[in-house]
């Protein structure tokens, strides 16, 4: 499984952040599981004005069912996932069941501009992440991963960044609103070949960077990294009360699904968890042959 995931929110100040993240990992998992760690993080950092203790208020509501975490809980018993290399993810918000409160010595406090504009954080952000996994590379190895973030500020924007075919897809009035880029090499050709890289379109296979990588866009992947690209496309949509719900997930789920039959499906369940699975279950009748990850975000009942 090369799939990590991120999904919390913090609150800082009395104002709220929503974090959720899916990275799809290739050649092995220690990038995106670097991704997890840092990305978030290093945007926060971009924004400090100062150093201290406060306190951070994580309200989760996160359903994990994976071969690993199966594994885990029961051992050798019969795991019906074992077989997909699933892994499903469900984070609702405003219903978290728990509050867990932690001191983070060293968390910065944010400026007020990044309440209503953090496209220069994120960017920066992205950018400092993938040249500190291009340093690391001795340890991270040779692999690399794609990434979509979504940051929920105040449960009133949402700012959605991608590289490489991870999608984020909204529902408004149960319609479909794609609020990522699919970076395929195909699309971005041009700057592939000005950057000394050349695009294969072999038959019976997908377009591929130097026939190798089905991304024009990724953090990592030092050895194809001069012919690629690591800065993200960013959207922003507001949330209002047309606003139903988001869904982030891996490649292996809209290689099988369209934006709206994805929206069509997840609107028909109002529980969060029974929506990601029957969305999973969709995909894998439709044989998708990837790591499947997803993120369902519900912000109206």
């Amino acid at each position: 499984m090369e799939d990590y995931h991120v999904a919390q929110f913090i609150t800082v100040h009395g104002r709220e952040l929503g974090l959720f993240a899916i990275y799809d990992g290739h050649l092995g998992d220690s990038v995106p599981a670097y991704l997890q760690k840092h990305l978030f993080p290093n945007i926060l950092k971009d924004v400090s004005s100062s150093l201290g203790a406060i306190i951070v208020s994580l309200r989760w509501q996160l359903s994990i069912i994976s071969n690993h975490y199966w594994q885990k809980s029961f051992g050798n018993k019969i795991n019906p996932f074992k077989s997909f290399r699933c892994f499903f993810i469900l984070h609702e918000c405003w219903l978290g069941k728990c509050s867990l409160t932690f001191w983070y010595d060293i968390l910065p406090l944010l400026k007020e501009e990044f309440w209503s504009n953090p496209r220069s954080s994120i960017f920066k952000a992205y950018e400092k992440t993938d040249q500190a996994i291009l340093s690391h590379s001795p340890d991270l190895g040779r692999g690399g991963s794609t990434a979509v973030t979504a940051i929920l500020i105040n449960g009133q924007k949402l700012w959605v960044a991608n590289v490489g075919d991870s999608r984020a897809v909204l529902s408004k009035k149960g319609q479909e609103m794609q609020m990522s880029v699919d970076h395929e090499p195909n699309a971005e050709r041009e700057s592939i070949e000005d950057r000394g890289g050349f695009v294969s379109n072999m038959p019976g296979d997908v377009a591929r960077v130097n026939g190798q990588l089905a991304v024009s866009r990724a953090f990592g992947d030092k050895n194809l990294k001069t012919h690629l690209r690591s800065d993200p496309d960013i959207r922003n949509a507001n949330v209002d009360s047309d606003t139903e719900l988001l869904i982030l997930a891996s490649d292996g789920l809209w290689k099988v699904m369209t934006n709206q039959e994805a929206v069509d499906i997840a609107r028909k369940t109002k529980d969060p968890q029974r929506a990601a699975k029957h969305l999973a279950a969709e995909a894998l009748k439709r044989e998708s042959k990837d790591d499947i990850s997803i993120i369902v975000v519900r912000f109206k009942g």
